[in-house]
């Protein structure tokens, strides 16, 4: 394959790429012109690449507009099932939330994000914005820390090279303070996020660790803060994640 066809290749997959992820939570439907406005592509192109994609079943046509397809749905499947972490790990997170009431979350790092493969939500617990499937930036969250103290010394300096926004009242954006935290972290084995994703939201979270000792994923338990004692619960959150790790192998 010539430079040329191989550069063809990464431009047609970038813009295919950009077409589904154009999607957000809470759409439904979205016309050509929608698409084109959010990839900034032009609509002959959208138009065109939307056609392939109906064809297999990647999107689905409704009236004049489109929706993702199910396909996209069973391909994931396959992606978290493929590990064996959704299904070892269910049992842990339902005792969880038996034992709290509160908001159970699986999670695994991809890039500078965690990615939720999976969420049992507790009666007492708050409305959490995390959904299977969404992701959330790394360092504002429980998980992310339990991952990122766990993890190579590449993958925190990644995260910290794209930057450290703001997404709650009490997020850290201090590269040191992050740091700090994490190493903390790996003392413990169990990491806090307070109100540093959302206002009033508290949580506990441990990684699950490989033979070698590195995070494949993290176990959380959120609550609201007036209610929840993360000190108290934390000895549980750490010990589903152990016995998760285990079971993993």
């Amino acid at each position: 394959m010539c430079a040329a066809e191989r550069n063809d290749d990464g431009a047609t997959a970038a813009r295919l790429t950009a077409l589904l992820t154009a999607f957000r939570p809470g759409d439904d439907a979205l016309g050509v012109s929608e698409l084109a406005r959010r990839t900034t592509l032009p609509k002959s192109s959208v138009h065109r690449l939307v056609g392939h994609l109906v064809a297999h079943g990647l999107l689905e046509r409704e009236r004049t507009s489109v929706r993702l397809g199910l396909k996209l749905f069973e391909i994931g499947q396959l992606a978290t099932r493929q590990r064996g972490l959704v299904d070892s790990a269910r049992p842990h997170l339902a005792d969880l939330r038996e034992a709290t009431r509160n908001t159970v979350h699986l999670a695994v790092l991809e890039g500078t994000e965690v990615v939720y493969l999976d969420i049992l939500r507790g009666a007492d617990a708050p409305n959490l914005p995390s959904r299977i499937g969404g992701r959330f930036p790394a360092h504002a969250t429980g998980v992310g820390k339990a991952i990122l103290a766990f993890s190579p010394d590449s993958v925190l300096d990644k995260v910290l090279a794209a930057g450290l926004p703001r997404i709650g009242p009490r997020t850290i954006t201090a590269p040191g303070l992050l740091r700090r935290q994490l190493t903390k972290v790996r003392a413990e084995g169990v990491a806090y996020e307070r109100e540093e994703s959302r206002t009033g939201v508290i949580c506990a979270a441990s990684p699950v660790l490989d033979r070698g000792g590195r995070a494949v994923a993290a176990i959380s338990l959120s609550g609201w803060s007036n209610r929840m004692r993360v000190d108290r619960i934390a000895p549980a959150v750490r010990t589903a994640a152990l016995a998760l790790s285990r079971s993993l192998g």
